[in-house]
Formats: C-alpha cells, structure tokens, sequence
C-alpha cells in the first residue's frame, strides 16, 4: 500500500484480517525497516490476537535517506499516513508503535492520531554519552498509555519505570533487540491484549 504524503510517498505492508479487534501501527528506526525483528515478533503478536497490523516505511525511508530530518515535517507525514489508514480500517482502537526513532514518532504523535496506546520499542533515551539530552519528556507528554521495551545493555539507555505506563528491560539485549524476538513479543501479548478485551463488538458490549 503506497500512501503519498506531502515530505513523499510512504509505503505499508498491512496485515488484513476480518473484523479486527484493533490496528497496529508500526514503524522503524531512522537506518532501519520494517522487517526488524522486534517489529515482526509484536506483529506476529497482534495478529494472534486478531488485530490488524500495519508496518510503515516512512518517506525518507522509501527515498532512501537515513535521517529522517525535521521532526515536525516527520510527525506531519505520520499522520498523514495514519488519516489513510484510519480511512481504510475504521473506527477500531488503534495502537501505534515502533523502534528507536520511530518509538519516539509515535509517542509524540499519539494524541493526535488519537491512539489508545503505544508500543515504544528500544526507545532511545540519550543520544550515547549525552546523558543531559533526555529524552524521557517525549515518554511522558504522550497523553496515552505507553509500554516500554527496551534491552538492558543498550547505550542509548533505559528509560526510568516512572516515565512510561510500563517498563519491560529484557536481558542481554542491545539497542537491535534481536538476540531473543520472541522475548519481545511475550513482553507485549498482555499490553495488545488490553485492547483486544476494550474492542467493541458489533451491536456493542465488550467482545
């Protein structure tokens, strides 16, 4: 699914199912795509749970650059792409998420876009060795409820438990969370699970 956009087209790959429970909105980080391994694992999650899932390819991405420039240009061009796919999938609670640059997208995002939550994934919380550029306020001025993944050994840091809904720190892993993906998506199951049980049923009630 190509989606235009006015810093250029992005591209999806959405995972379509009858009836979703939810839509999940992915993206990578600033050098990455969609195909990360962390991305995948709490894709498989969602579509366990029935939800949705689309993984987006930002503009710069898709035209090949590596830095995703202005952050007021990139959180435009996201809901831009989140407006497309709202249009496309309805009224159902959408999540948003991704990596790195793209958990910090989400974040800043996700009143805007009206999400129910987001899933910030390896967020960076201090450039490396720049520990009084915190990042920590992006976490907190999201206005949703936000779960955390990050590895233990990753030198852009943890953030603190208090800066987000929940803090997930998984072991051995760095900034790629890609030594254990399936780690990754056990720590996200009960977070898309919440928005399974809150989805409407059709006719109402809860499903």
């Amino acid at each position: 699914m190509r989606i235009d956009t006015a810093q250029g087209p992005a591209e999806v790959a959405v995972d379509d199912v009858d009836d979703p429970a939810f839509l999940l909105v992915l993206t990578h980080g600033s050098n990455g795509g969609v195909d990360a391994a962390d991305l995948l694992a709490v894709r498989e999650a969602a579509l366990g749970f029935g939800g949705a899932v689309a993984r987006v390819l930002q503009p710069f991405r898709a035209a090949g650059r590596r830095a995703p420039g202005s952050p007021v240009r990139q959180d435009a061009a996201w809901l831009e792409v989140i407006a497309a796919l709202r249009d496309r999938f309805g009224d159902v609670p959408l999540v948003q998420g991704g990596r790195s640059n793209g958990a910090r997208v989400a974040c800043r995002t996700a009143r805007a876009a009206g999400a129910v939550g987001v899933v910030a994934l390896a967020f960076p919380l201090v450039p490396p060795g720049r520990p009084d550029r915190s990042r920590a306020d992006e976490l907190r001025s999201a206005g949703v409820e936000v779960l955390v993944v990050n590895g233990d050994r990753d030198p852009f840091g943890v953030p603190d438990r208090a800066d987000a809904t929940e803090v997930v720190v998984l072991p051995g892993e760095r900034h790629d969370l890609d030594r254990n993906p399936a780690a990754v998506g056990a720590a996200v199951e009960p977070w898309l699970r919440r928005w399974t049980a809150r989805a409407p049923a059709p006719g109402g009630g809860a499903r």
